[in-house]
């Protein structure tokens, strides 16, 4: 592979250097670095440099982006919604690999490299949606690094079979376990939870659980996910999305789940929604919590809201917290950077030598004015490609 150096970039808003990139990992980062002869060669123009940006939490699969448009009708309840899209996926044969795959390289034109998806699994579509993505997946990996999780979106038990669809699901590939709701749509926490964290634990996968539970009934279910936690030895290996409850208990209840949570490496995931409780992002990550942040669904059956800009993201989730001195924003950012690739697992993640590389450039004054501004992306590198200018891909990117 060709040695792509890009001259006069700021790093996370240092001072100016040089990055020398080969076979896809950060070689070399330092001041007026030589062009070897086989080098291709890139003028930062003093750029902010960024580490590829990481999109925590959306679903690729069920993404209506670049369809025309869907009027939204549905009720207001958890369940309408859920049996809403169902009944719209099955009746428009929904085509989850091609809606993946347009909506992933709209997420990697604007510079996201990693990224997790959940993808829905149940007895009416059966494995269709995970295979379809799955095949996205592969048809990015040199680019986009896709972590896939097998969500079950109707509920666990409620739909006999559902079970053993997860567990053909990760032996098919899938990288993460998805869980949903073990009280509010399973009815059964105990029964809900024991299952999903035994197929986790047969193949040796982590979980990643939808909780929208409010209040004491979260609360619960997040108590029973932190027993099992420990009790499996899966410190590390868990992440619970949303967990509204959070945002809604007494503090002292909070603090001590947030506690639990940081001591087993339990990841808390958001998309900071302005229209429900959220968890004090700042508390959490006193408490030591990775927290994470994603767009969730972005224009489906569910919401017609979203991009794939994960600048943008950042920039709302400072603005549901409040986020206004220049290190707050710089937290938002974290939340789709470095803490958003190591609450996913993401590896060889960073401005590092030796790291993947995976950079993107922008123009702008500081972190801070990045996350606000949310520039148009001057250049993508990914896996030591260049694969994106000016915010649209190039044609082999494209292509893909």
């Amino acid at each position: 592979m060709l040695t792509l150096l890009i001259r006069n970039v700021r790093p996370m808003g240092a001072s100016p250097i040089d990055v020398r990139v080969r076979d896809g990992r950060i070689a070399e980062i330092g001041a007026a670095l030589s062009a070897p002869a086989d080098a291709t060669v890139e003028e930062g123009g003093g750029a902010l440099l960024l580490p590829g940006l990481v999109e925590g939490h959306t679903h690729l699969d069920k993404t209506m982006w670049g369809m025309d448009w869907y009027r939204n009708e549905v009720g207001t309840n958890l369940i309408d919604k859920i049996e809403n899209e169902r009944a719209f996926r099955h009746a428009s044969g929904h085509d989850a690999a091609g809606q993946s795959l347009a909506l992933a390289k709209a997420f990697l034109a604007l510079g996201t490299t990693r990224l997790r998806t959940h993808v829905d699994v149940d007895t009416q579509a059966g494995l269709r949606h995970l295979e379809g993505t799955l095949r996205t997946r592969e048809a990015l990996r040199e680019v986009q690094q896709i972590q896939v999780v097998a969500f079950p979106q109707s509920g666990l038990l409620g739909r006999p079979g559902t079970a053993e669809l997860l567990d053909q699901s990760l032996a098919l590939g899938a990288d993460v376990l998805g869980g949903l709701d073990p009280c509010a749509i399973d009815g059964d926490p105990v029964k809900s939870l024991d299952v999903l964290f035994g197929i986790a634990d047969k193949h040796q996968r982590p979980i990643d659980i939808h909780l929208h539970e409010p209040g004491a009934m979260g609360a619960f279910s997040l108590d029973l996910i932190l027993q099992r936690t420990e009790a499996l030895g899966m410190q590390g290996k868990v992440a619970v999305s949303h967990a509204f409850c959070l945002g809604d208990v007494a503090e002292r209840e909070r603090e001590t789940l947030l506690a639990r949570m940081a001591r087993l490496g339990v990841v808390l995931v958001t998309s900071a929604p302005p229209s429900r409780s959220v968890p004090p992002l700042l508390a959490c990550r006193q408490a030591g919590v990775t927290v994470v942040g994603g767009n969730d669904g972005i224009r489906d059956a569910w919401t017609p809201y979203g991009n794939p800009d994960m600048l943008e993201r950042a920039m709302l989730i400072g603005l549901r917290y409040n986020l206004r001195r220049d290190d707050e924003v710089e937290v938002a950012l974290d939340t789709v950077t470095h803490s958003a690739a190591r609450g996913c697992g993401f590896e060889a993640y960073g401005l590092v030598p030796g790291n993947r590389a995976d950079l993107v450039l922008v123009d702008a004054q500081t972190l801070a004015h990045a996350v606000v501004a949310r520039p148009v992306r001057k250049l993508v590198v990914a896996g030591g490609r260049v694969v994106a200018r000016n915010g649209a891909l190039l044609a082999e990117a494209a292509a893909l």
